[in-house]
């Protein structure tokens, strides 16, 4: 429920559409993964 919550902030903070935000957020965070290498484990 917090996530949801949060998706609703961010939504409204950015003046979009809950779905949109969702799939905004998903896109950063793709972009995220791919400039940190891609890795699914970390290597420590």
């Amino acid at each position: 429920m917090k996530i949801t919550e949060d998706v609703r902030k961010y939504a409204a903070e950015q003046g979009i559409a809950e779905a949109e935000a969702l799939a905004k957020g998903m896109a950063e965070k793709s972009e995220e993964f791919s400039d940190s290498g891609a890795e699914l484990y970390a290597k420590a």
